[in-house]
């Protein structure tokens, strides 16, 4: 194109230049197709006839050749000119296609496992299971679990807080489920979807919520969320080893989070007081049941989760009422 915009006129037609056709012979490739490309840009013709027709120097074809083959990977028309113009796209363009790949493999392998769910079911459970398979997208994804979370954490929390509780409580979706994992997230997406924040305002759904998320009971929020993820990480090696709770650093870590929280110390009365409001509050342990199915594949030891940490370490409080807090 000139700098007008006019199309530049074609050069003179040299002794080796080929015709559409001749091009689309020596390819193994329909004139169809040349034209197509051509018409796309990706094949710059060297020449036109007198009487208009395209011409095609013999680099041409290498161009050809090279178009079929990105196209044979099913790269996008526009994928492929950028290929052929930018000397480091390819790169680029290959990963984006892998990434593109491994979401539609995800979704091919959780739509499999949901139909060998459905197949293998007993005839009495198959309309429940399929409503429940019905709720989610393909491939599935978390949103209503962040939702969740976001609605169930105290209002005001910083937003560096809320991303990591979040980060913590949503699962790690599997990418070649088990039957039973996509059961399972399919039931914990019908929990979150079905919570009482869904059907109330947040104002009033404090009877869904624990104390220290209500507002003038003393906590601070933000300091409880910011240090409970240490604790629980100091829990999850006993709990992978199979032991009962009991005193020690995941303790006094988790008493010491809670004490900072109030504003207060860590002594043996705390600890009792603390264990009081903590076997009073609303729980979700279905929540954290369904989130450790999700995580494990069947026959496998359950993988710890913040839901089964924080269970371990309130047992362990009742049953160390007498220990002294040491903090993390």
């Amino acid at each position: 194109m000139t700098a007008d915009g006019r199309r530049e006129s074609p050069g003179p037609v040299s002794a080796d230049a080929w015709s559409i056709g001749q091009l689309a012979e020596r390819a193994g490739v329909t004139v169809k197709t040349v034209r197509f490309y051509s018409d796309r840009g990706l094949l710059p013709e060297a020449a036109r006839s007198t009487g208009g027709h395209r011409r095609y120097g013999p680099d041409a074809l290498d161009r050809l050749h090279l178009i079929r083959s990105l196209r044979g990977l099913d790269l996008p028309v526009p994928d492929v000119g950028r290929v052929l113009d930018e000397e480091d796209a390819l790169e680029d363009v290959v990963e984006a296609q892998l990434r593109e790949v491994g979401t539609r493999l995800t979704a091919l392998r959780w739509r499999a496992a949901a139909l060998r769910l459905l197949r293998d079911s007993p005839a009495r459970e198959r309309a429940e299971r399929l409503r429940l398979i019905g709720g989610l997208s393909t491939p599935p994804n978390t949103a209503a679990l962040a939702r969740f979370w976001r609605l169930w954490l105290p209002a005001r929390l910083p937003a560096r807080v809320v991303s990591v509780v979040v980060e913590q409580a949503v699962p790690q979706l599997p990418d070649d489920p088990a039957p039973e994992q996509v059961l399972a997230f399919a039931r914990l997406h019908a929990f979150v979807s079905g919570s009482c924040f869904d059907s109330r305002p947040r104002a009033s759904a404090d009877d869904c919520r624990p104390e220290v998320h209500l507002p003038g009971k003393g906590y601070r929020p933000a300091v409880l969320y910011e240090a409970l993820p240490e604790a629980f990480a100091l829990a999850s090696a006993p709990l992978r080893a199979g032991r009962a709770p009991h005193g020690g650093e995941a303790l006094d870590c988790f008493v010491a989070a809670h004490a900072a929280a109030r504003n207060t110390r860590d002594t043996d009365g705390f600890r009792r007081e603390l264990g009081r409001m903590l076997a009073a509050e609303p729980r979700i342990d279905r929540y954290w049941q369904l989130t450790a199915e999700v995580i494990s594949p069947p026959q496998a030891p359950p993988e710890p989760t913040p839901g089964t940490a924080d269970n371990w370490l309130r047992a362990a409080l009742l049953t160390s009422a007498d220990s002294n807090g040491h903090g993390c």
